[in-house]
């Protein structure tokens, strides 16, 4: 079960931290060259489609993080630092993200159907500010997941 848990819990990870370096390095650098209506057009269709793969994830992470760590750890005080590191930045990003999507995300939305466009790009602005960060700390989450253990 524990290798299960393993591959789940790294896949989930692969998803949303995969999916905002696309976003973030990739995307919006190409975006940026488009104009003002297609851009926010085209941003409204990846979110749409990337948001609930990010909640899916997210209820895998949490879903796996904690049974690997109180099926197969005896609880947070059989774990390394590494563990609470992880399950502290991984918290962080979750709330992030919540914060992105009921807040920012909402307001591009209705921007967007109010044929605000300006609202609507500042609404993305605070949208790219929030997956920078959350892009930051999801490398950290992953290098102490991964390599956390071999140090210290």
């Amino acid at each position: 079960m524990l290798p299960i848990l393993i591959a789940l819990h790294l896949l989930a990870a692969l998803v949303w931290v995969g999916g905002m370096i696309f976003a973030h390095v990739m995307l919006r650098p190409v975006l940026a060259d488009m104009e003002g209506p297609v851009r926010l057009a085209v941003f409204r269709g990846v979110f749409a489609r990337f948001f609930p793969a990010v909640w899916l994830a997210i209820l895998v992470l949490l879903a796996t993080g904690y049974a690997m760590v109180f099926g197969f750890q005896g609880g947070f005080a059989g774990t390394g630092w590494h563990v609470h590191a992880m399950q502290a930045t991984g918290l962080v990003m979750m709330a992030l993200f919540g914060h992105l999507y009921f807040a920012p995300w909402r307001r591009f939305r209705l921007a967007l159907a109010d044929g605000a466009p300006d609202r609507a790009a500042a609404a993305l602005k605070q949208i790219r500010l929030i997956v920078t960060v959350n892009l930051v700390l999801g490398v950290v989450t992953v290098v102490l997941g991964s390599a956390g253990r071999y140090w210290i």
